[in-house]
C-alpha cells in the first residue's frame, strides 16, 4: 500500500472516532396503532328513552355510512331531476322553434300562393283582353265592307283550254308597294265548288267564271270579284317569265271595264320580273279511279297568305262558316246562295241537296247562341226565317236550307 493511500485512510478513521457515539438502546419504539372503537347506542351514564318515546337518531360509523349513501342517492336524484328539467326545457325550446319555423313557412307559402295567383290571374286577364281585341280586329277585317275594300286589289287570271283544263292565278295588284304577288292553282286541285260539292277546281269554270271566283275566294279566304280569261299558253308564259306584262292584251273575257283593264295593263307592264312573285299552290296527288286529283296544302303557303293578304291559316273561326242545302229542288240554287254568301266574306263549307225539295220557306238555322250571323244572312238573301238551334257539331256556324221563296240572281 502506498504512503498516500495510508495517509487518506488514517484521516478517515480519525474522523469517525471524533463523531458522537449513537445510543441504539435509547431509540423510542414505534407507537402501537389505534383503531376507532365500535360505538354503541348505549353508553354508560346515558339516559335511556322512555317506552313509546321516539328514539334519537343513532350516531356512529354505520349510521354515518348509511347517511352518506342516502346523500349520494339524493344528490343523484337531484342531478337526474336537473337533467330531466334541462331536457324538457330544450324540448320546449325546440318545439317553439319548430312552431315558429312552420308559421313562417306557412306565411311564406301563403304569400307565394297569393303572388302566383295574382300573376296567373293577371296573365289570364291580359290573355282574355288580347283575345277579345284580336277577335274584334278579325271580325272587322272579315266584315263585308272590309272584304270588299280589300277585293279592289285582287284579280283572278283564268287560263283555259278546252282540251287541257282550266288553271287559275290569284293575284294581288299592290299599287302602293308597286308589286304583283300571286298564287297559281292547278286544274286538278280538289276543293269545295259551290253548287257542286268537292270537285276539281277547274270544273268550276264549266259553271262560269262567277263560280270560279266563288271557289277560289272560298278556299283562300280572300274575296275575288274581278277576273280576266286568257288562253292556257298565255297563262303558262306569265308563270314562266314571272311577269304579267303583255298578258292583258290577250284577254278573251273579263268583267273589268275598259278603263279598269287599261289601267291594270299599264301597271303590269311597268313592273319587271323583280317586282313580281308568282308561287304555285303546293298539292298532294290523290288517285281516284282513273282520275288524279290534287289535295291543296294550304298550310304550306300560310306565310304568303299572311304577307300578301293578311289571312292567317287556322283563324277561319273569324269567318262565318255555312252549309247550304237545296230544299227547293231548283238546279243550281244552292250554288247561287253560296256565291252570294262568299262575296259577303263568309266561308261555305259544303253545298248539297236537302232531305226533301218541298221547303216553301228558306230556313236559316243558327248552331251557335249569341250570334247575329243568321240575321246577317237573312239581310243578304232577302228572305228566310232565323231559327236558333244550338248544336255540338263543329262543321258550320249556320245551316241554310234554301226554300222556294228564294229567287236566284236577285241581289
Amino acid at each position: 500500500m502506498s504512503a498516500s493511500r495510508r495517509q487518506r485512510r488514517r484521516v478517515r478513521d480519525d474522523d469517525l472516532r471524533e463523531q458522537a457515539p449513537v445510543d441504539i438502546g435509547s431509540e423510542p419504539s414505534p407507537a402501537a396503532p389505534t383503531y376507532p372503537r365500535r360505538r354503541s347506542g348505549r353508553t354508560s351514564g346515558q339516559a335511556q328513552p322512555e317506552h313509546g318515546a321516539p328514539a334519537e337518531p343513532r350516531r356512529g360509523y354505520r349510521t354515518s355510512k348509511r347517511s352518506t349513501k342516502a346523500g349520494k342517492r339524493a344528490r343523484r336524484q337531484q342531478r337526474i331531476a336537473r337533467a330531466r328539467t334541462e331536457v324538457e326545457e330544450r324540448v320546449r325550446s325546440a318545439r317553439a322553434a319548430v312552431g315558429r319555423f312552420l308559421k313562417a313557412l306557412a306565411r311564406g307559402i301563403l304569400a307565394s300562393a297569393l303572388v302566383v295567383a295574382l300573376v296567373i290571374g293577371s296573365a289570364m286577364a291580359i290573355n282574355a283582353v288580347a283575345r277579345h281585341l284580336a277577335k274584334r280586329a278579325a271580325e272587322r277585317a272579315a266584315s263585308p265592307e272590309a272584304v270588299k275594300e280589300q277585293a279592289k286589289d285582287n284579280l283572278l287570271v283564268i287560263g283555259t283550254d278546252p282540251n287541257a283544263g282550266t288553271d287559275f292565278l290569284a293575284v294581288r295588284l299592290d299599287r302602293g308597294k308597286k308589286q304583283i304577288t300571286g298564287i297559281a292553282i292547278s286544274d286538278g286541285a280538289f276543293m269545295e265548288v259551290p253548287g257542286q260539292g268537292f270537285e276539281r277546281a277547274g270544273d268550276s269554270f264549266k259553271a262560269g267564271p262567277e263560280t270560279s271566283l266563288a271557289t277560289i275566294s272560298n278556299y283562300l279566304g280572300v274575296l275575288f270579284d274581278r277576273y280576266v280569261v286568257v288562253d292556257k299558253q298565255t297563262y303558262q308564259d306569265a308563270l314562266t317569265s314571272q311577269s304579267l306584262a303583255g298578258l292583258f292584251e290577250k284577254v278573251t273575257d273579263t268583267n273589268l271595264s275598259e278603263s279598269e283593264l287599261k289601267r291594270t295593263a299599264e301597271f303590269a307592264d311597268s313592273l319587271g320580273p323583280d317586282r313580281v312573285a308568282l308561287a304555285p299552290l303546293p298539292v298532294r296527288p290523290i288517285n281516284m279511279g282513273d282520275q288524279t286529283y290534287f289535295e291543296p296544302q294550304r298550310d304550306k303557303i300560310s306565310d304568303l297568305l299572311l304577307a300578301w293578304w293578311g289571312v292567317k291559316v287556322g283563324a277561319e273561326e273569324a269567318r262565318v262558316s255555312v252549309v247550304v242545302y237545296n230544299g227547293a229542288g231548283v238546279p243550281g240554287i244552292a250554288g247561287d246562295v253560296a256565291q252570294r254568301l262568299i262575296r259577303e266574306g263568309m266561308r261555305v263549307v259544303d253545298t248539297k241537296n236537302a232531305d226533301r225539295f218541298d221547303y216553301a220557306q228558306t230556313l236559316i238555322v243558327e248552331q251557335r247562341e249569341g250570334s247575329d250571323a243568321g240575321e246577317q244572312i237573312q239581310r243578304i238573301l232577302g228572305v228566310g226565317k232565323v231559327i236558333v238551334q244550338p248544336s255540338d257539331q263543329d262543321v258550320a256556324d249556320i245551316i241554310v236550307i234554301v226554300g222556294r221563296d228564294y229567287k236566284p240572281g236577285k241581289e
